[in-house]
């Protein structure tokens, strides 16, 4: 599923949750973060609202675009663990933030996200050309 939102100067901040009942596994990844028509030339801070391994509601900055040198930032699928709640922590945007949504379906309990990633990295590792020694 596609997700996208756009943080201005009246709409500050976009908050992304699923359903606390749901037994799925989901993640959201952020693509690309792009000032688009309107923008300043100013500072346009993005931050991610997320929580800890504690639990603990922490900000961490993103992007930091302007339009005369940085207007777009490429994330590469940035994953995060909804809920996630993006804010601009400064400048009036327009900023339009892109990305996904993944639901895994867990069938049953024996469902493990490690074996789920340890497939995936097997697929990514037979796209790659053989290392080749430098010439000297």
């Amino acid at each position: 599923l596609l997700l996208g939102c756009e943080l201005t100067a009246s709409t500050k901040s976009y908050t992304f949750q699923v359903d606390e009942e749901d037994n799925s596994e989901h993640i959201l990844a952020l693509s690309v973060v792009c000032l688009t028509d309107g923008a300043k030339d100013e500072c346009n801070v993005v931050e991610v609202i997320g929580r800890n391994h504690e639990n603990q509601e922490i900000a961490v900055p993103v992007a930091n675009l302007r339009l005369s040198c940085q207007p777009l930032l490429n994330l590469n699928n940035f994953k995060l663990q909804p809920p996630v709640t993006f804010r601009l922590a400064a400048g009036s945007g327009p900023v339009h933030l892109t990305g996904w949504h993944r639901i895994m379906h867990r069938e049953d309990d024996s469902f493990e996200e490690d074996d789920y990633l340890f497939e995936e990295d097997e697929e990514d590792e037979e796209d790659l050309p053989p290392i080749k020694p430098a010439k000297k």
